[in-house]
């Protein structure tokens, strides 16, 4: 299993940069997760648009599904004209997005709700949602294949059930949208490196991957308040990196 991280910015694609967005690979199959701000040049530099196997999407907000209505267009518009796109997201996440193309959307997509707690196949992934604290529903997912596990948050607030999310993954995607303190009313719908750090140690992650770094957030923060709690492989998720498992 491989992921590539296409972009990790909170709220907007700092210069050269794009928000949310990952590739996850197994045995041929390409399953992207989170298509945010920016992230389609960056995936169509890696692979063609008709080659994405199927699209997760935790939540509604923009910068992680904003790109999905131009990734439709080019499987819509292209010379491939690819199938229908497997699209699953939480009920009604993806109304405004599919609605600047209704006729197109029609067509181009197949929508499936993530419901919490139920388990579903995708290509050669197992799948497993959870609900998740955030200002709009909000799906954490755990991605397991070939004995292998990526646990991603989306974006959350504190929660006790990001650890069972997290439990023994591999590979630990995790929002850290501040370094120690998420500001004011915030709070409970957003979390920190250092609340991503305690939440891997105590999971049992063997890596941990920071994104949704806040535009200007120096790494160097991130890093450290992060290993303040844990001790295990540990990264900033900016364009271009690459964990494989």
């Amino acid at each position: 299993m491989r992921l590539t991280v296409l972009g990790g910015c909170g709220a907007w694609p700092g210069a050269g940069q794009a928000c949310s967005g990952y590739l996850v690979e197994r045995d041929g199959f390409t399953v992207l997760i989170d298509p945010g701000y920016a992230t389609l040049p960056r995936l169509l530099q890696l692979t063609p648009a008709e080659k994405i196997d199927a699209v997760l999407v935790t939540h509604g907000h923009p910068d992680h599904c904003a790109d999905l209505n131009p990734l439709l267009r080019a499987r819509s518009l292209g010379h491939a004209r690819p199938p229908a796109l497997p699209v699953y997201a939480p009920d009604g996440a993806l109304d405004a997005v599919l609605r600047l193309d209704e006729r197109m959307s029609a067509r181009a997509v197949v929508l499936h709700d993530l419901v919490p707690s139920r388990v579903v196949e995708v290509g050669p992934f197992r799948l497993e949602t959870w609900a998740l604290p955030h200002h709009v529903p909000n799906a954490g997912l755990r991605l397991s294949g070939g004995g292998k596990v990526i646990a991603y948050t989306g974006d959350s607030g504190p929660a006790d059930t990001l650890v069972d999310l997290a439990r023994d993954a591999d590979l630990l995607l995790a929002e850290a949208t501040h370094p120690e303190q998420i500001p004011g009313e915030d709070a409970p719908y957003l979390s920190t490196a250092l609340q991503a750090g305690r939440t891997a140690a105590t999971a049992g992650a063997a890596r941990l991957l920071l994104t949704h770094l806040w535009p200007g957030t120096p790494p160097e923060r991130a890093l450290t308040a992060a290993a303040r709690s844990y001790s295990g492989d540990l990264a900033v998720a900016s364009g271009g990196v690459t964990v494989c498992l």
